[in-house]
């Protein structure tokens, strides 16, 4: 019987085809990424970051009337350098910067408190008013509600939902033996107008392998978003509509304001279900994007109009809106996998190029319009949002003003960062 039975395991395992036995897989040298994004409106200069002075200068009238290129480039590699690090990434003639841009290594700092948090600060008061969806009216269940005071105190809401975006990590001194990074001290001049990507580029340096790939079209910079001029609905509440961004895979928006007279603010994005949106703002692989679009959080690539809510108006007024056309990525490996599954993929090195447009306007009647959002009083400012010492020294600004910077502090307290 034992025969038998050890003879039948022998055929089982005789019958297993030869692709499912696992393959070893032994990861990159270097990891390479190049996260682009074309930015216009008064949000241009902001990027997909959440802060203070960059949240509080483009409301100020940062930002300009034609659209801002950015890039961030880093390098991670698990080999130390000969000698001080030293890398370098040559760039085709398209991007109009010269034959090549320094991936410079940041001298490591002893650890700073946030910037954005100043010490001593008050106990939060207020609410934050979540609302979401695009249409005259808000859905039901709305607005959840989320007392300062009460998070503050350690109490939850219990009602409160965000969604996890997955993806993978990228370059950081923290996660690679060696690391290097563009812009930096050494060169952070701007992006043309009219630069582009498409061609051919090498990545070379004394602590990483050569990296050679080369950009096409679908990854070059994305087209801008384009509103045209927002208008009021019958019902108060705001249409936003927008040009198609080609080569989009979907859209995302988000707006944020005070109520006036009150320490509340309000949140509306406009997913279908609740959604406050922070993580969505950034980043999304196209995967991700396709899962959310199933899950009617994110706006299919061929939404061109969204109405955000009488009532959100109402309570936020001038509020600021954010939008997101999400971009496709791609994913290179060198060398490629083999077929045999019992030779081993040995990762030499692997780039991953992301890209997005984004966007931002007041919330208010006859802004947008082809991204020129700040008008006349963008022409002479610079694109970059102001120092935190300017940002001190403004006046104190509008109450929406006032709660959009107060509003960040909560949330950088509700979450953690």
């Amino acid at each position: 019987m034992r025969t038998r039975a050890a003879l039948l395991l022998s055929g089982l395992a005789l019958a297993i085809p030869a692709h499912a036995q696992k393959q070893v897989v032994r990861p990159p040298i270097a990891v390479y990424w190049m996260s682009v994004d074309t930015m216009n409106g008064i949000g241009a200069g902001m990027g997909g970051g959440m802060n203070v002075s960059s949240m509080m200068g483009a409301m100020m009238g940062g930002g300009g009337d034609s659209a801002t290129r950015t890039m961030h480039l880093e390098l991670g590699s698990s080999q130390s350098a000969s000698g001080e690090p030293r890398a370098e990434h040559d760039i085709p003639a398209g991007l109009n910067m010269g034959p090549s841009l320094p991936l410079n290594t940041p001298k490591r700092a002893a650890p700073s408190r946030d910037e954005d948090m100043p010490p001593g600060m008050e106990k939060p008061k207020g609410r934050m008013k979540i609302y979401w969806g695009c249409g005259d009216k808000v859905g039901p269940g709305q607005p959840v509600v989320i007392d300062f005071a009460k998070v503050a105190a350690g109490q939850r809401p219990p009602n409160m939902v965000s969604r996890r975006v997955a993806g993978a990590s990228g370059p950081s001194t923290g996660r690679n033996r060696t690391y290097g990074d563009w812009p930096n001290s050494e060169d952070a001049k701007a992006v043309p107008a009219g630069a582009s990507l498409r061609g051919d580029h090498l990545v070379k340096g004394n602590y990483s392998p050569e990296i050679k790939f080369a950009i096409g079209e679908r990854h070059d910079f994305m087209a801008p978003v384009s509103f045209s001029p927002l208008t009021k609905t019958s019902t108060g509440g705001m249409q936003v509509q927008w040009k198609v961004v080609p080569s989009a895979t979907g859209y995302f928006a988000t707006a944020m304001g005070a109520v006036e007279g009150t320490e509340d603010i309000v949140m509306w994005s406009s997913s279908e279900v609740q959604e406050m949106g922070g993580a969505l703002m950034g980043f999304v692989p196209p995967a991700e994007v396709a899962r959310l679009i199933r899950e009617k959080v994110v706006m299919p690539p061929q939404t061109t109009e969204c109405t955000v809510p009488g009532q959100v108006v109402k309570e936020m007024g001038n509020g600021f809106l954010r939008f997101v056309a999400y971009g496709d990525e791609l994913n290179l490996v060198h060398p490629p996998r083999p077929q045999d599954p019992k030779q081993p993929w040995e990762q030499v090195w692997a780039v991953k190029v992301r890209v997005k447009s984004s966007s931002g306007t007041l919330l208010a009647e006859g802004m947008g319009g082809s991204g020129g959002d700040a008008g006349e009083r963008a022409e002479s400012r610079p694109t970059q949002a102001p120092s935190d010492s300017a940002t001190q020294t403004q006046p104190a600004g509008t109450p929406v003003e006032q709660g959009v910077q107060e509003g960040l502090k909560a949330l950088k307290g509700l979450f953690g960062r």
